[in-house]
């Protein structure tokens, strides 16, 4: 068979579902054999940034690597954002890029570039893949595609990319159709001893927290955790990236810490005598500049696939160095029947917090809309959707501090890269992968005009997107940050931008959509927009320009210290 068919029926032999991609010359022979050989979805899209945000969704959601495909030039160099971002927030994928025929590459002459759209995407992606591959002859690629698959699932997960130049793909390969992958069950393997600390610790302990980071989710381990926890009765906070680690109504949920965490959460930390880190970075974001401050103390146990994470910002943990799911099986095991005690003291502290930090009341005088009382009023009657995915901006802070989900639910947003844009796209791959339950977008009015177009895919696949644009008229986050620091001089956030009119957009591309200005607008704009579960619409909400996202630490403070009542003594990087 020809090099495009074996890629197809290797991709339809892994379990790819759907395909993300924009069409170009370099990957013709791979979709028309994906179209002629296989039962994938083919999903194009109208810029490759979407296609990889897309597979990005899909990899997160099934734990199966996110496929993306691009023509070589500039329909790979788009990929590029995506890649980083599936990079820096552990998700699965495989990115295929069409390469120029062998004869038309510039090789080792002292020329810009040979054949027309030339580009060595594969130097270009390597500093944030986990590995990225150009195929020099047909024999490779069966074992190259074997790699990057088992890569982008092993260890810590990521995206690989694979470049095929053209005549590869159309030449015959003397070899057998791809078979089915037997996965092999991993073993617990995790020092003994350091169980035994653990659990001394946790007994001995009077307010342990459990810090629950993203790597439970793209370990794939959350039942695992789930169970871990709830043996261990110890309450749990949580970074961005695992906002939904358990259901809102887990008594043992404490809520989101960090530069925009729930304050009650970030008192808590500070409270602690005992913390267990889950596949968490411990970054800036989670800890504030004030490294020290966070660490106190407590003891801490920090359990992660990766080394290089532990004892980096945060110094003079215990290390564990497990993947998540092996220490879960492992601890489970280890406790036998050991019962934890309860910590009813402990755990009334916190409620205390809470009831007296309640996330609604953090922005004083409010003109108009509650953002916070919004997500609250948002989760409630979206029960029925899978996921909520939630672009980058205050938007994306008063979500994860205010959403309420379920324990079946997935919360979705783009951490490390932090990449405007994200959530339209990477919401079509979630709903591709979760149909036919309904998705919620969050996002707001700069970063959905980033990837606006991708409304026209929504719309010709009529996928169930429930899309809430939080409109404030501005760059809000960095608005806020030159609030702080710049003398109030908006420049390009709020001086030199402006956004359409975003019913009228969504109307344009068969989208019914409606617009709310005021809270009591809210509940019967909520009941239009699930008013017809399977149907894709669009809500815009009206937020007023100069409304903040708080709490906020104050930078150069501990993480206690949060703005509006603390000031920043330092320059952050927002």
């Amino acid at each position: 068979m020809k090099g495009s068919d074996y890629i197809a029926l290797f991709l339809e032999s892994r379990g790819v579902g759907a395909v993300f991609e924009m069409s170009g010359g370099m990957i013709t022979h791979m979709l028309d054999s994906i179209h002629q050989r296989t039962k994938i979805r083919i999903v194009s899209v109208h810029h490759e940034q979407a296609a990889a945000f897309a597979a990005e969704g899909y990899g997160r959601i099934t734990g199966i690597p996110g496929v993306a495909m691009a023509t070589s030039g500039p329909g790979a160099t788009n990929l590029l954002t995506g890649i980083g971002s599936c990079h820096f927030d552990s998700s699965p994928a495989v990115f295929i890029t069409g390469q120029v025929n062998r004869h038309e590459q510039k090789g080792d002459r002292a020329v810009r570039q040979l054949g027309f759209q030339e580009t060595d995407i594969v130097s270009m992606a390597k500093p944030i893949t986990k590995a990225s591959w150009l195929v020099r002859k047909p024999e490779e690629l069966p074992e190259m595609l074997e790699r990057s698959f088992e890569l982008a699932v092993s260890g810590r997960p990521g995206p690989v990319l694979l470049d095929v130049p053209m005549d590869i793909q159309r030449e015959d390969l003397k070899v057998e159709a791809p078979f089915p992958l037997s996965l092999i069950a991993r073993r617990p393997e995790v020092d003994a001893d350091l169980l035994k600390r653990l659990f001394a610790a946790i007994t001995e302990a009077k307010r342990p927290l459990i810090l629950a980071g993203g790597g439970i989710r793209s370990s794939r381990s959350t039942e695992l955790f789930r169970r871990f926890a709830a043996k261990t009765k110890i309450p749990v906070v949580n970074s961005l990236m695992a906002v939904d680690a358990l259901a809102s109504d887990d008594p043992l949920r404490v809520g989101m810490i960090g530069s925009y965490g729930n304050r009650w959460a970030n008192l808590a930390i500070a409270q602690s005598d005992l913390l267990i880190v889950l596949g968490s970075r411990l970054d800036i974001r989670q800890t504030g500049s004030e490294t020290k401050a966070f660490r106190g103390q407590r003891t801490i146990f920090h359990i992660d696939c990766e080394s290089g994470e532990m004892n980096n910002r945060i110094t003079d943990c215990i290390e564990v160095h497990s993947e998540l799911g092996d220490f879960f099986e492992a601890a489970i095991e280890a406790s036998g029947n050991e019962s934890f005690h309860e910590r009813t003291e402990w755990v009334r502290d916190i409620a205390a917090l809470r009831m007296e930090w309640p996330d609604t009341s953090e922005i004083k005088n409010l003109k108009g809309i509650n953002p916070n009382q919004f997500m609250h009023d948002l989760s409630r009657v979206s029960s029925a959707a899978a996921a909520f995915v939630v672009d980058v901006g205050q938007h994306q802070m008063w979500a994860a501090q205010s959403l309420d989900l379920h324990s079946d639910q997935r919360f979705l947003t783009s951490g490390g890269m932090g990449s405007m844009g994200f959530a339209l796209p990477a919401s079509i791959g979630v709903a591709v992968a979760t149909s036919p339950r309904p998705v919620v977008v969050v996002a707001g009015d700069g970063g959905f005009q980033s990837n606006i177009q991708e409304l026209q895919t929504v719309f010709r696949n009529q996928l169930p997107l429930k899309i809430v644009v939080i409109d404030n008229g501005c760059h809000g986050m960095v608005r806020q940050f030159q609030e702080s620091y710049f003398e109030a001089r908006y420049q390009s956030t709020l001086w030199g931008y402006s956004a359409p009119k975003f019913t009228a957009v969504s109307e344009a591309y068969g989208i019914p959509a409606s617009t709310i200005t005021d809270q009591e607008q809210v509940a019967e704009a909520l009941a239009w927009l699930w008013s017809d579960p399977v149907r894709p619409a669009l809500l815009q909400v009206m937020v007023d320009t100069y409304t903040n996202a708080y709490p906020k630490i104050a930078f150069g403070r501990p993480n206690t210290e949060m703005e509006p009542f603390a000031t920043p003594i330092g320059m952050e990087s927002t």
